[in-house]
């Protein structure tokens, strides 16, 4: 089944690049539309010994990168996202820790079917940069650290192929018929920590599983400078429907001038192979951020 997408997919990607004529690029419009967003945010707080008003010493950065290429012809449509974070923050003395960490690509060719009707083949890749780690205190309040993540450990390869429904170009909805994830752990000793080792059986650094994977997608300007990205997955292993993984990534936006932003960002995940219980993370960052587009917002 994964050989079977991938061929699918490399030979949709052939015809992407055979239907694309370069030699009148001044005079017909370009098939390909890009975006990039690049991102910085840094906060500090010192101090002095005697400040009776109370505070930690502490020092928190962020830096972000969204990138997409999208190729559409009347057929043949072939989009690809990037997404890239890493954040850290250090109070006082403690042990930095990380804020936000993520690795995440993903490549969809379509074909059209209907105007609102697609048939699709897609890859995606998700993992993060840094080492994670559970932070605890002894009897003392001294810290220290366990871990239970880093690059790879876990990471997912997932390809799918099945049915797009694209009502409006901000909104798209996956139907994933045939999907194919491999679980990655490449720390074999990473169970001693994370008694479920993500899934992975203890001794193996990989885990493959056929399911059916539902994606929907929205991003869009709600609002004059006001702009929302939100992505929901859902995996469910032909094997086992009763533990479906649910994954639900949310950026807002909030444009102050040309270069400044403030985002909010939120995941909640639930994930048996992670933990029994709903997990979730929560950021709001005011920092620089570069953008070009060639998308309209609105649309």
């Amino acid at each position: 089944m994964k050989k079977f997408i991938l061929i699918v997919f490399i030979l949709l990607a052939k015809n992407v690049f055979a239907q694309t004529d370069f030699s009148n690029q001044d005079t017909i419009p370009s098939p390909w539309k890009k975006s990039l967003e690049a991102g910085a945010n840094i906060n500090q707080s010192s101090f002095s010994s005697n400040w009776k008003g109370g505070g930690v010493n502490s020092i928190a950065m962020g830096l972000v990168l969204d990138g997409r290429l999208l190729y559409e012809s009347n057929k043949i449509s072939f989009d690809n996202i990037i997404q890239l974070q890493y954040g850290m923050v250090k109070n006082d003395k403690a042990i930095y820790r990380k804020t936000t960490d993520k690795i995440f690509i993903d490549s969809k060719l379509g074909y059209r079917l209907t105007d609102k009707w697609n048939a699709y083949v897609s890859v995606n890749f998700l993992s993060q940069f840094a080492q994670g780690f559970k932070v605890t205190k002894d009897s003392l309040d001294r810290e220290s650290q366990q871990l239970i993540s880093r690059f790879m450990a876990p990471g997912y390869l997932t390809s799918s192929m099945g049915l797009e429904y694209k009502p409006v170009n901000y909104f798209w909805l996956r139907f994933g018929v045939g999907s194919f994830r491999n679980t990655f752990v490449t720390d074999t000793t990473l169970y001693k920590n994370v008694p479920q080792n993500y899934g992975v059986p203890i001794g193996k650094k990989v885990r493959n599983e056929l399911a059916f994977a539902l994606t929907a997608n929205f991003d869009k300007d709600i609002a004059k400078n006001l702009h929302l990205y939100t992505r929901y997955t859902m995996f469910a292993n032909y094997e086992n429907l009763k533990a479906i993984d649910s994954r639900l990534d949310l950026t807002l936006s909030a444009k102050v001038n040309r270069y400044i932003n403030v985002n909010l960002t939120a995941t909640a995940l639930y994930d048996q192979d992670q933990d029994y219980e709903i997990q979730y993370t929560q950021m709001l960052s005011l920092g620089l951020l570069y953008r070009f587009s060639e998308f309209d917002p609105k649309k």
